[in-house]
């Protein structure tokens, strides 16, 4: 868990309380002849006894309105002293409050003579306000002591006439000042403590606290005596100066003599004879709640501004606010008397186009300004801009000056097929002419390469003739290209209109051409399959039902394909389906059993033995769900196992069919590792473009030794690993050889001749593997890298394994951004020096720079996953502040999971650069020293653990 000091208020969704206490205060007796001057005081509760019942009423006001309704305590019969203890629970979240909220406290004394002949008995003992946050924006929390105003109501108002905490008395101009009273400022540091004591804040130690407390009353009593005193005092002084005023006048003085000495005098001065106290409690809390405001997503035009890369050449202009007469930019005010000025955010500013802007561009675009010549070329300057605006990446706002160019010389680009993407997005598809115009144009246009397909079907286009076009693009791509992007094309599928009518989909739609495709090819019918069955599945906080029921339509008319074309093949993805289903029952049965480990494996062992659950022998050979080009016959019962999880994943072994191509008639073998409890979506994908980017770089003739295991999520929280075998961590060969790769690698592979005693063929694959996972894990920021998720096979093959944290998210502080531990280095010959740490610098600036020529394509797959389930990146798009769907399509602009993608390529600079700042990370990592501190953490807590 995160560690934290403090919650804000917008995260409390709880409803604001208030305790009612304790009224202390001594009640004076009313005089023989106020009683004879104003007989109906005479009936009123509190005058007939000190004891009499009161009840009080707690409101929330703010901004001087009330924020619902009063609420009251029950009745109570007092004995002693008036004590309520009693919570009140009033009608608004601690979430909803502004800092702006106080609680109106009135406590109601009872009169059977009602004023004014009204119905209702209540007349107010006094009234008292607090506020709910102090002046440091802390929600008030524990005991509070509020002064009570005589007579009156609590005042809701901003600023209140009923203060919980007294302003100061300002005295008269002849008025000395009072004296500091000592035991009065002991009593307020005590009862200072006295708070930090009920908080729990200072130690208990009872017979000291009785006598703090003894002597806290004793304190208070002499101050309540000595204020007595004091506004007696006071009454008199103000007595007699009204006598002199009386007499002058009745001498014939000038009125206007009389001063401003009688200011000084309080309106409460004839109250503090009876100085009540209401005492109240508000809810304590672990940590303090800070107050928060609402906050509104930033306006597009402004977040445009922001986004703009600063090196991309493009000069952005910050969008321009004209106000209205009378009112000032910036932190002036304008405040008029006549016609006051009230300043509000507007969430709406800049989410419409400017008008002017729209009749601009209409104008620029219209058929009467253009040229009759459709071939229309631009001049030297305009072809450098043009070349510019081409050069972007996908995720690369275009300004709108760029977007008219771009339109203007459309004809012109049309021969450029890096140039459609950015004319779609230069087009306005709210005007009929324009989108008739380049829909009459694309049929025409240069054929495209499938990473500007795959852009064209993400979320921003929606035009059926667009993406119609990039489907069939995509139909050039054999089926081996078409299974890389296969996961991206399926969430892809969100974004399409599926309305279907009798003639059933579309025949230009995607997902009628992915159906078309995976029917004639089994392998690419059996992923798609799984994919669109975990999508059916989700039901988790983050999807909606509408997409549940796209993707389930989607299945149901491939299912209606299979069983026109191939009913044998929708057999056996039904059989592939009843096996993980009894693969999904015993792994959680075991996973919730409470045997131990050893328990646990024999009652897997004797399940899968067992031929009623048909697993031993298969009754009909299925190919594998997670590598379908194996057709498995049964399992190996004796080789199954349970890993030490709190999942338990299960190890199990298959027994594969030889096909025509072996010679041995003995079947071979093909294990996995089977979860339940684990979504295992993020490492299909990360899995998925490690197997992209190996192929990527095998196309630019550079084998970094890559091994793309298989994943595949059979569910939402299941699914199967390829387990590689042999493998071993390199915490266990940190353990058993004393942290020395180097002799792991020579004991099974020795070669005196070698470079360090190694197999030149051995250490080759390992400094190429090393290089191509650093930088994999560089580029999709893989964190959580600990010495158990790197493993190392006995040939040299260096590999990472869960994929728990991706995108730049690490559980752990400080963590580098490439993980080069010394263990790694150690296999290199243990220096930065050595010929092998340079080889392996030189494949890493290789494989990144061949990675960044087809950065696009990587991005652009990325972009398709901004509204899927996959844990970081739906992180990613929420820190981004765009919800998935909504405006922007998540993702798409500098930030999101995009946006950090496309930081690790550095794309802004030139390949110079971006190679200089991979060296110096890389630097970085070999230097970082908490690294190596994380690592013995983790080896330390695992081995607890265990």
């Amino acid at each position: 868990m995160d560690t934290y000091s403090f919650a804000t208020s917008r995260q409390v969704d709880f409803p604001v309380y208030v305790k009612i206490n304790q009224l202390e205060g001594k009640q004076t007796t009313v005089s023989q002849s106020t009683l004879i001057r104003h007989p109906e005081i005479r009936h009123i509760g509190s005058v007939q006894s000190p004891t009499s019942e009161l009840y009080v009423t707690a409101q929330l006001w703010a901004e001087s309105k009330p924020l619902g309704l009063p609420t009251q305590t029950a009745h109570a019969f007092f004995k002693g002293e008036r004590n309520w203890d009693q919570w009140l629970q009033l009608p608004v979240n601690i979430q909803d409050c502004p800092i702006t909220a106080q609680v109106a406290l009135t406590v109601w004394d009872l009169s059977p003579i009602p004023k004014d002949g009204r119905l209702d008995h209540s007349v107010p003992f006094g009234g008292t306000t607090i506020p709910l946050f102090d002046e440091h924006g802390a929600l008030r929390k524990g005991r509070q002591k509020c002064k009570i105003y005589r007579r009156k109501v609590a005042d809701g108002q901003s600023p209140s006439k009923t203060p919980h905490i007294p302003t100061p008395r300002r005295r008269g101009r002849n008025e000395a000042p009072e004296p500091t009273d000592p035991e009065k400022e002991e009593l307020e540091r005590l009862q200072d403590l006295l708070k930090k004591h009920e908080m729990g804040e200072l130690p208990t130690n009872d017979w000291l606290d009785q006598l703090v407390f003894k002597r806290m009353s004793e304190l208070n009593a002499g101050v309540e005596d000595a204020a007595r005193k004091r506004a007696n005092q006071r009454k008199t002084t103000k007595r007699l100066a009204q006598e002199r005023l009386d007499d002058s006048k009745q001498n014939g003085a000038v009125s206007g003599a009389h001063d401003s000495d009688d200011e000084f005098h309080s309106d409460n001065d004839l109250d503090e004879e009876e100085r009540f106290r209401l005492t109240i409690e508000f809810p304590r809390w672990d940590f303090p709640i800070i107050f928060a405001d609402h906050e509104y997503d930033t306006p597009k035009a402004i977040r445009d501004f922001q986004n703009t890369p600063s090196g991309s050449g493009v000069t952005a202009k910050q969008p321009e606010m004209r106000y209205g007469p009378g009112i000032a930019a910036g932190n002036a005010v304008v405040d008029d008397a006549e016609f006051p000025v009230i300043r509000i955010f507007d969430p709406e500013q800049f989410t419409r186009e400017n008008p002017c802007e729209i009749k601009h561009r209409r104008l620029v675009r219209s058929e009467r300004n253009a040229q009759p010549d459709t071939d229309m070329k631009p001049n030297a300057k305009l072809r450098d801009e043009l070349n510019e605006i081409l050069s972007y990446g996908p995720t690369q706002e275009l300004t709108a000056q760029q977007k008219d160019v771009l339109w203007s010389f459309r004809r012109h680009l049309s021969r450029d097929k890096r140039a459609l993407t950015k004319v779609v997005k230069a087009t306005d598809w709210s005007n009929q002419k324009e989108a008739r115009a380049l829909t009459e144009l694309i049929p025409r246009w240069a054929e495209i390469d499938v990473d500007a397909a795959l852009e064209l079907l993400g979320p921003t286009i929606d035009n059926p003739v667009v993406r119609a076009y990039a489907v069939d693009r995509l139909r050039k791509a054999d089926d081996n290209e078409l299974q890389l992007y296969l996961l991206q094309l399926v969430q892809a599928l969100k974004f399409e209109n599926h309305e279907t009518g009798e003639e059933g989909l579309s025949p230009t739609s995607l997902a009628k051409f992915l159906i078309d495709r995976a029917t004639n090819n089994f392998n690419l019918g059996n992923f798609l399959h799984w994919f669109l069955m975990v999508e059916c599945d989700d039901r988790g906080p983050d999807t909606n039902a509408t997409n549940r029921k796209r993707f389930a339509r989607v299945e149901y008319h491939f299912m209606l394909e299979l069983e026109a074309r191939d009913p044998e093949q929708r057999k056996l993805l039904l059989k592939q389906a009843e096996m993980i289903a009894i693969l999904q029952k015993i792994a959680k049965d075991i996973r919730f059993g409470r045997d131990n480990r050893l328990n646990k494996i024999e009652r897997l062992k004797k399940f899968l033995a067992d031929p009623k659950n048909d697993l031993i022998t298969l009754p009909q050979p299925v190919p594998l769900p997670l590598a379908p080009e194996n057709i498995i016959t049964g399992v190996y019962p004796e080789e199954a196992n349970v890993f030490k999880s709190s999942l338990s994943p299960l190890l199990i072994a298959f027994k594969v069919q030889p096909s025509a191509a072996q010679n041995s008639p003995s079947p071979s073998k093909y294990s996995i590792i089977f979860k339940t409890g684990d979504d295992l979506r993020q490492d299909q994908l990360v899995i998925q473009i490690i197997t992209l980017i190996d192929s990527l770089l095998l196309k630019e003739n550079l084998d970094l030794k890559l091994t793309p295991y298989r994943i595949l999520a059979t569910a939402p929280a299941a699914g199967a690993v390829q387990f590689i075998s042999p493998s071993v961590a390199l915490s266990t060969i940190s353990t058993k050889y004393r942290g020395s790769v180097t002799a792991y690698l020579q004991q099974h592979n020795p070669d005196p001749s070698g470079p360090l005693g190694i197999r030149k063929e051995t250490m080759d694959t390992y400094i190429k593997s090393c290089a191509g996972y650093c930088v994999i894990t560089y580029i999709l920021g893989v964190g959580d890298r600990h010495l158990d998720n790197l493993l190392l096979q006995p040939n040299g093959r260096f590999f990472h394994i869960d994929f728990g944290f991706i995108l730049g998210r690490d559980p752990k502080p400080f963590a580098p951004l490439i993980k080069l531990a010394k263990e790694m280095l150690e296999g290199m010959g243990g220096s930065v020096q050595t010929e092998q740490y340079r080889q392996f610098r030189q494949y890493c600036f290789t494989a990144y720079t061949a990675l960044r020529k087809n950065s696009n394509l990587i991005l652009n797959l990325f972009s398709l996953m901004v509204q899927s389930s996959v844990q970081d990146v739906r992180l990613a798009e929420e820190a981004q502040g765009v919800a998935a769907g909504g405006e922007g399509h998540g993702g798409l602009g500098v930030g999101g999971a995009v946006g950090k993608v496309r930081e690790r390529f550095h794309l802004d600079v030139s390949e110079e650069d971006a190679l200089r700042i991979l060296d110096q990370t890389l630097s970085d990592s070999v230097n970082a020293l908490f690294g190596v501190v994380i690592d013995r953490l983790h080896e330390f807590v695992q081995g607890w653990r265990a």
